[in-house]
């Protein structure tokens, strides 16, 4: 593993890059999967571009406008999805035939819809850990991988931001994520929370969903409550992002073992990686994106100093743009 070495100062913000303007999609539509599930995917940039798919976060998240943004429009054609039950994919909501081994079909299944022979895979927090999980069963079919706030969705990361870890940096936003939960559950907040967001009463699911959704909000930003996505606070989108979340994670990530990715990351080795970690992440912390840099040396990794788990704070957009910018060189 090349030798890791802080910088010596935070880089000034007139230094560093901002996103790419606004573009719109030059194609959309739903992809059957077979099964209950139709997938809303859409097409950005230049058709005649580098291709690469951009996964979103949650799980349970959706895509956004400014996920097309950290790409050169005039020189990639990004490819965008709502994974299944979530934002424009239909039905919403649900969790039936919903696990990372479906999703990994999914991409798969967008990979040859559009036509592409192969492509760079752009993630960050859950979206790094599809990414990686895609790129390890298929990566032949993988250029490069492009990775922030790495999550390899372990019980020891689970436990950590759901559990008892985090909880002792933010104890304000702590108590009304257990709110919800009477005293006698709060060993297992992630089995209590599955029971309330799965139960048959829309009302339980929302009061639990909402709770949910704000612990996430209230910490993935160093810049406080402002930078919570203002999605959390629509009931139907909390609703879908909490019960697929608490689905995946009740379920551990439905992988066949704990740290199943750091023990097939060998079949990656041979990709071309950079890995973009906020030192003051505490949604998914840095020892994960450490770890992951030490299994897999190759890989390029950047930490950026005054940044925590947001994809939208300053230094993460610079660090992510100059990186899809690196790979158009592959």
């Amino acid at each position: 593993m090349e030798r890791y070495s802080p910088p010596p100062a935070v880089s000034s913000s007139a230094n560093r890059r901002g996103l790419f303007p606004e573009n719109e999609p030059f194609a959309h539509g739903w992809l059957s999967t077979g099964g209950p599930h139709e997938i809303f995917y859409e097409e950005c940039g230049n058709p005649n571009g580098k291709p690469c798919v951009i996964l979103h976060g949650g799980p349970g998240g959706a895509i956004n406008s400014t996920m097309r943004r950290y790409f050169d429009p005039s020189k990639w054609r990004m490819a965008l999805f709502d994974q299944r039950g979530c934002g424009k994919s239909r039905p919403n909501a649900s969790l039936e035939d919903n696990t990372t081994w479906s999703l990994i079909d999914d991409i798969e299944r967008l990979r040859i819809h559009l036509g592409v022979e192969k492509w760079t895979v752009f993630g960050g927090s859950w979206g790094s850990t599809l990414a990686l999980a895609y790129a390890i069963t298929h990566p032949h079919r993988v250029e490069a991988l492009v990775l922030r706030g790495v999550f390899l969705l372990t019980q020891r990361e689970l436990g950590w931001f759901y559990q008892d870890g985090a909880s002792f940096l933010f104890p304000d936003a702590w108590s009304r994520y257990v709110a919800p939960i009477p005293e006698a559950e709060r060993g297992d907040m992630i089995s209590a929370y599955h029971k309330r967001l799965t139960h048959h009463d829309r009302r339980v699911q929302a009061e639990a969903a909402a709770a949910w959704s704000q612990w996430e909000g209230d910490t993935i930003s160093i810049r406080g409550p402002e930078a919570r996505p203002s999605k959390f606070n629509e009931i139907d989108f909390a609703i879908a992002f909490a019960r697929i979340e608490c689905h995946f994670f009740a379920n551990k990530g439905f992988f066949p073992e704990d740290g199943w990715i750091l023990k097939n990351i060998g079949k990656i080795r041979g990709i071309p990686g950079w890995i973009v970690q906020g030192r003051f992440d505490v949604v998914t912390p840095m020892e994960s994106a450490w770890n992951l840099k030490s299994a897999w040396p190759e890989a390029r990794f950047e930490v950026v100093w005054d940044a925590g788990h947001a994809s939208t704070e300053p230094g993460i957009v610079d660090a992510l743009v100059r990186a899809t910018d690196q790979a158009l060189a592959l």
